[in-house]
Formats: structure tokens, C-alpha cells, sequence
């Protein structure tokens, strides 16, 4: 068993294992989506998303400030939680990515039941009604393609502080825990 931490400062050993994190990426319905504006300001709206072979699906109106941001800019970030889900709470992950945004007809004809079906998947009268009504033309849709993951685990760090896990359970510290962390203790004269 590995020692026992001091403190909650080091958290990148706790990643969400690749098989967690494609269930709860393929489970949740619900995100952060995150862009810049023109002025460097960041903004972020809570969207609905459908994560399908290694990509977010996201759908808005074309008029939406968060549409003309992505055309200037197509970097952004996704922030998924675990809440709401079988895997209970504890669990994030960030995608820092970027993004196309589709108005083609081909994109809609696919992604407008397989999404409307993900939101509603017990209830396909819902789901048929709620395909209707996304498919305007005035809607376009997002698809975000990871370029790198960020992720926690926080019932890896509980386990942890209670002595209840194994070490290689555990991830290898990122930078901010190792350099980063030591240049602030430096600059604290901790």
C-alpha cells in the first residue's frame, strides 16, 4: 500500500482509468462547453453531448455567440462530471480540443436521432419528438476532437488517504505536481 498523502496539493496521481473514462464520456448527457470570445474573455454554457467515436457531438443554434467564437477560434475545452451517472459523483474530465462546426445535411441526417436517442433512451416517442424539433435550419453541429484529457478521480484520492489503495492504481504526477508545485514551495520559502 502507498503512504497515506499529507494533503490534497498533489492530485494528478489520480487519474479516471481509460476504461472509466470512455463509460462516463459514453454515459453522461450533459457538459461544460468552453470557447473564448474576442476579447480573450473565457465562457462557458452547460450543453448537451453525445460522445461518439472519440469525438463530443454538441448541437446549437447558429445565431448562438458560442457559433460565431468557434468559426474565429476552434480551440475549446469539454468539462464532463461523473454526477448523475452509474458512477456516482467524484469523477471529471476535461477536454481541451477543437472544434468544427458542421451545417451540412449529411451530419444532420445521422447525429439528429442517434442523438435525440442517447438523451431519451427509454422513451423513443420522446426521442422522435425531440429529433423533430432539433432538425431547423437554423441549427448547426459541434464536433469537438480531443487533443488531450484531463481527469480526477476522487475516489482514488479517498481511498488513498484511508490507506485503501494499491500503487499501481495510482497515476504518475504530472508536472504541476513535480515542478510546478516545487517552484511554488520555492517561491513560499516553504
Amino acid at each position: 500500500m502507498p503512504e497515506s498523502p499529507e494533503n490534497y496539493e498533489k492530485v494528478s496521481i489520480y487519474p479516471v482509468d481509460d476504461d472509466v473514462r470512455e463509460k462516463l464520456l459514453s454515459s453522461q448527457i450533459e457538459c461544460v462547453f468552453n470557447w473564448s470570445t474576442r476579447e480573450g474573455w473565457p465562457m462557458g454554457v452547460i450543453m448537451s453531448c453525445y460522445w461518439k467515436d472519440g469525438r463530443m457531438w454538441l448541437t446549437t443554434g447558429a445565431q448562438r455567440h458560442r457559433v460565431s467564437a468557434i468559426r474565429r477560434d476552434p480551440r475549446c475545452s469539454i468539462v464532463v462530471t461523473s454526477t448523475g451517472t452509474e458512477l456516482g459523483p467524484g469523477k471529471t474530465i476535461t477536454i481541451k480540443g477543437r472544434c468544427v462546426v458542421h451545417e451540412d445535411q449529411e451530419t444532420k441526417d445521422w447525429f439528429y436521432p442517434e442523438f435525440a436517442s442517447h438523451m431519451s433512451p427509454h422513451d423513443p416517442a420522446n426521442a422522435e419528438t425531440f429529433r423533430k424539433r432539433l432538425d431547423s435550419p437554423l441549427r448547426v453541429v459541434f464536433e469537438v476532437t480531443p487533443e488531450k484529457f484531463i481527469t480526477y478521480d476522487g475516489i482514488k484520492m479517498f481511498m488513498h488517504t484511508q490507506g485503501q489503495i494499491n500503487e499501481d492504481q495510482l497515476g504518475k504526477p504530472k508536472e504541476s505536481d513535480t515542478l510546478r508545485l516545487s517552484q511554488e514551495i520555492e517561491r513560499r520559502g516553504l
